[in-house]
């Protein structure tokens, strides 16, 4: 346990089995010691914080309820579940989250087996229920699943997929529906609950199956009471509750319930529990329950900095260069303003893509299309038909789920779309599900495709202008999380030509060719290398597709060793295009050796710490630079 404050309640828990003997009195005091201990140890952590407040209630109750691990618990998404933590082994280990081979902030199968589904983004919960239910199905076994979704989860097309998929097979499974972003007035709260208890209570259910018994006997009477009774309930469901979208699917919707009444979820789940078929449950929950500050905050402090307990307030952060998401922000700003029909639409992150300016300043050259990145994209491609210049922001890693729209929806029809990849390559403390990666890797073989990445955050300006600008087909641009490099900012804007990189520095011995945010630390390594006789020529590509072909040769003449760098992936990404180039252009002589991401899912840590990981700062580019040049010696047997 965490510092010296002492939970009577927390303190006696390490897994669920350790309170299901609690009495209802004892879990709400079990709660009150999850919020406390929670608040307590990401105030001095950071981390993501206002889900898990607001989660804290149903967390008890859902294990108090199932029989976890045997019965199944599937999250949707890992920021409502650090009370989930908590409850099942891993408080001790809470003050490790998000750092460098600590708790992952996410749902994770290989970090417990409470975690029954990795997730990192949304939308994903109720699909890998409903496999769960139909491998229960295959093995005989009887464990429960419930789905915990957010309600934001809800604006994803997976989630109804899903559904659709559960109501026609009809098999036994729960959906709990976490929804912190509704208010029921107090009126509506008295008859709901009332209601909602009603239809779920077994005597209710009982009579309900004894009358369709009896009526089943009536012939054409007992049809007209069976209709009777249908309309009844579903008459007053219509007027007290947001469900028939869900009857619709197939499910049978009980709520809304308090989701932060211990005693109405426990009895609510224990009378769900085992009946038959797919269930909603509609809870209705404050994000940032139980902590003033996160009460009053306009994100219920999502994401949090360290930050003093007290006041919920986090250190003032030294002043620094800019992130390349405001730089970003700013630059689309600037832009619509001299471009009539140019509009800005992200996937439910309008603060963390920069767009929030353009939210504020022009709100009507900004959509929102939720957590719907395959919708977002197609509905890009609507509005490029009509002559709208799109800009698509969205994290590189959440952008893999509309592989498809870009490749059917944009590209083929060679859309002028403009796909601008925030937090592109090793994002940090988020971990494999947010790193993002592969983007290279999966834009490079679309027929049209235009990709850049900037050296600097001046470089980003330019090239967003030059995105918007160029009108041959669908275009990205790359670009890192964090601060840029605190280079000037050109208050206007430069064209740039498409497919040119530019030599930044000179040498003789071996050309280092950088993409992105791998140029800066080529530079430094570079300059550690001329302190040892070694002379490194390095090249900001600029462009992965096209490559600037005449540069290339002109290096190839030069140079028997070239490495390439990139913050992707390697397998199918900037190294990779450079090898093609030089297969196909004949100059076998030249040795290419390609850094980057490998082959394997990178974990969650500081960027400093991954980048040390991975080599991909100054030191390991060197590292790497050496090892071409002097090449270990092989060891001979005699």
């Amino acid at each position: 346990m965490s510092g010296q404050q002492s939970y009577p309640y927390l303190d006696r828990v390490n897994v669920p089995a350790d309170f299901r003997g609690f009495t209802v009195p004892e879990l709400k005091g079990l709660s009150n010691d999850v919020r406390e201990f929670l608040i307590e140890v990401i105030s001095r952590t950071g981390g993501h914080l206002g889900a898990g407040l607001g989660a804290v209630e149903l967390s008890v109750a859902l294990h108090y309820v199932f029989n976890t691990p045997y019965d199944k618990l599937v999250w949707d998404v890992g920021h409502q579940a650090y009370p989930h933590k908590i409850l099942t082994g891993r408080k001790d280990r809470l003050h490790t989250i998000r750092q460098y081979n600590g708790l992952s902030g996410f749902l994770k199968r290989s970090e417990s087996e409470y975690d029954t589904f990795g997730a990192g983004h949304a939308s994903t919960a109720i699909s890998a229920a409903v496999g769960m239910v139909a491998a229960r199905e295959t093995s005989g076994e009887k464990y429960k699943v419930v789905a915990i979704v957010g309600d934001g989860s809800m604006t994803g097309g997976m989630v109804y997929e899903g559904m659709n998929n559960a109501g026609f097979m009809k098999k036994d499974m729960i959906v709990v529906l976490n929804d912190n972003n509704m208010s029921i007035a107090p009126n509506v709260w008295a008859i709901s609950n009332y209601f909602t208890e009603l239809i779920a209570d077994p005597r209710y259910n009982r009579f309900k199956k004894n009358v369709y018994d009896l009526t089943g006997k009536l012939d054409q009477w007992g049809d007209r009471i069976r209709r009777a009774t249908a309309r009844l309930e579903e008459g007053i469901k219509v007027i007290i509750t947001p469900g028939m979208l869900f009857e619709a699917l197939g499910f049978r919707y009980f709520g809304p319930i308090n989701g932060h009444n211990m005693a109405q979820l426990v009895r609510i789940f224990q009378e769900v529990k085992d009946l038959q078929g797919p269930i909603l449950v509609h809870a209705i929950t404050q994000k940032g329950k139980g902590y003033r500050p996160a009460e009053l905050d306009e994100q219920r402090l999502h994401g949090v900095t360290p930050f003093d307990k007290v006041t919920g307030v986090s250190p003032k952060k030294a002043i620094g260069p800019p992130a390349y998401t405001k730089v970003f922000g700013t630059a689309v700003v600037d832009l619509a303003r001299r471009t009539p029909n140019l509009v800005a639409l992200t996937a439910a992150m309008p603060d963390g893509t920069g767009l929030d300016q353009l939210q504020r300043e022009m709100p009507e050259r900004f959509y929102d299309v939720g957590i719907a990145e395959q919708h977002g994209v197609t509905f890009a491609a609507g509005l490029a038909t009509q002559g709208a210049i799109p800009i698509v922001a969205v994290y590189s890693s959440f952008l893999q789920r509309a592989f498809d729209q870009i490749i059917h929806d944009v590209a083929l029809q060679h859309l002028h779309v403009i796909f601008a990849l925030d937090r592109a390559g090793v994002v940090g403390a988020d971990g494999p599900t947010h790193h993002g990666v592969f983007d290279l890797s999966y834009l490079r073989p679309i027929p049209g495709m235009v990709i850049m990445a900037p050296k600097d955050e001046s470089e980003l300006r330019d090239m967003l202008y030059t995105a918007v600008k160029h009108s041959g087909g669908p275009i990205a641009i790359r670009y890192p999380r964090g601060n840029g490099l605190g280079v000037p900012l050109n208050p206007d804007f430069t064209l740039l030509p498409v497919g040119k990189g530019e030599t930044l520095r000179s040498g003789t011995d071996v050309a280092i060719l950088a993409i992105g945010d791998m140029v800066a630390p080529s530079l430094q390594a570079a300059m550690a290398l001329a302190h040892e006789g070694i002379e490194c020529e390095v090249v900001n590509m600029r462009f992965v597709k096209p490559l600037d072909e005449d540069l290339l040769r002109d290096v190839l003449d030069r140079f028997k060793a070239i490495v390439t760098v990139e913050n992707n992936a390697i397998l199918g990404g900037f190294g990779g295009a450079v090898s093609e180039f030089i297969a196909a252009t004949g100059h076998a002589g030249t040795r290419v050796t390609m850094h980057g991401i490998p082959d394997r899912f990178v974990d969650h840590g500081s960027p400093a710490e991954l980048a040390d990981e991975l080599g991909l700062d100054g030191p390991g580019i060197a590292t790497v630079v050496r090892s071409v040049l002097h090449p270990p010696s092989s060891l001979t047997v005699g």
